[in-house]
């Protein structure tokens, strides 16, 4: 007799909010980034569709399964032209900021609609129901700070390095940008190790101390 394996519901519920991760906010992060990027000059991204929520467009298989089932993941990077830009440098970090900044948006957005749900409900451990919606909502906070926090990590490819090369000569930042196929193998291998985890913990209490408390007039005008 074959004993059988029940997945725990909170367990489910993360697999669930990663899913949805490749369909609402890895996709907005990608568009953000070609969006700003046709607006600063490069229509690179623009003419090959990128500027979309459909996941399609940027779906990648790999990523995808990372994200599912390790929890860290990515999609196909958003092509950038910067001999389009009239600053190389400065056109390069905006376009790259756009990124985190749409998951730190989503983040809020969550959170206010969390605070909502829950003042308005009178909380959200009364049924099965709102427990089920309160841990999504909060899964879904969690992976689009970590998304945003995560990629403001200085490392190339990341997009916090756009920030951090600015401050470096056009010839060294380019020079370095060369290499970054390399430096993504690197990247990985720290990410997999957990070598990265304690900075980024830190970042995401910080990140959500900080959105939780921009939203604070919910908790003086609901409660």
């Amino acid at each position: 007799m074959t004993k059988g394996y029940a997945i725990d519901p909170t367990t489910a519920l993360m697999y669930l909010a990663r899913i949805l991760a490749l369909a609402l906010p890895i996709p907005l992060h990608e568009t953000a980034h070609a969006y700003v990027s046709d607006k600063l000059g490069d229509p690179t991204a623009k003419n090959l569709g990128r500027i979309s929520l459909n996941p399609i467009k940027h779906f990648d298989i790999i990523g995808a399964m990372f994200m599912i089932f390790v929890g860290f993941g990515w999609a196909k990077p958003v092509p950038v032209n910067h001999r389009f830009y009239t600053n190389k440098k400065i056109s390069m970090a905006l376009s790259s900021l756009a990124g985190p900044l749409s998951n730190f948006l989503l983040a809020y957005l969550f959170i206010v609609i969390y605070k909502v749900v829950y003042y308005t409900a009178g909380g959200l451990d009364g049924s099965s129901f709102r427990h089920v919606i309160s841990i999504l909502l909060e899964y879904m906070i969690a992976i689009n700070i970590t998304l945003a926090v995560f990629n403001l990590l200085p490392i190339p490819p990341l997009d916090g390095s756009r920030v951090f090369l600015l401050f470096l000569p056009e010839r060294i930042y380019f020079g370095i940008m060369r290499y970054e196929r390399y430096i993504v193998i690197v990247l990985f291998l720290l990410m997999s190790s957990g070598l990265l985890n304690g900075i980024i913990t830190q970042l995401q209490i910080s990140m959500y101390s900080l959105l939780s408390k921009a939203t604070m007039y919910l908790d003086i005008l609901l409660a």
